[in-house]
Order: structure tokens, then sequence, then C-alpha cells
């Protein structure tokens, strides 16, 4: 067998995202994603940060490699709030939620809703 040399593939996320955002419907899909495209990113840097691989993540999750994955990817998977608290834990962060006021959203000021009549 040949000797088989090691060369990572390079990938300039910008340079595909400006030309994938000129395919027609593409825009309004990446767009509707945008939080699920967020907390990828969020979970990855956490984990980097942390220097773990997704096995170490698991070990100390209690879970699998395949469910970190799942986890660190957009698709039909919603991590529960209890998962993304453990995860958050194994890599040695918290998890933030927090609910922002809309400002346009009528009936509603600074996260009260305003009496009616």
């Amino acid at each position: 067998m040949a000797d088989l040399e090691y060369r990572p593939v390079t990938h300039d996320h910008d340079a595909f995202l400006k030309k994938a955002l000129k395919r027609k419907g593409f825009a309004e899909a990446y767009t509707a994603l945008d939080d699920e495209y967020l907390l990828v990113r969020e979970l990855l840097s956490a984990r980097s940060r942390a220097g773990l691989t997704q096995e170490e993540v698991a070990q100390s999750m209690g879970t699998t490699k395949s469910a970190v994955s799942r986890l660190e990817t957009t698709g039909k998977h919603s991590p529960s709030v209890t998962t993304l608290k453990r995860y958050a834990k194994a890599v040695g962060c918290e998890v933030e939620i927090r609910l922002v006021p809309t400002p346009h959203r009528t009936g509603v000021s600074g996260g009260r809703v305003k009496p009616r009549g």
C-alpha cells in the first residue's frame, strides 16, 4: 500500500457563502436557519477553547460521540436545555438564555404588556 500523506482541504467559508448566496432560494433558507448556525458556532467555539475532542465531551456528558456530533450540526435535531447545560458543563461553560423584546411588537414595551383600554 502506498504511503498516504495527510493534506487537509482548505475551506474559505466567506468565499463559499458569497457564492452560495447568489443561488436562488439559498439566502432565504440560510437566514431561516440563522439561530441554528449561531448555536452550532457557539458549541464548536466552546469545545475548541476547551481543547476537547467530541469523544472527550461525550464521555464527560455520559453520551456517545455521535450524539455530540448531532449537537454540533444543524438539522432536524433541536437539543433540550438540559442537554445544552450538560454540553456546556463538559466544555467548562454555562448556558445563558435571554428573551429580548422586539421593538416593533405592538402592545409590548420594555418586556411588559401595555394594558388595554
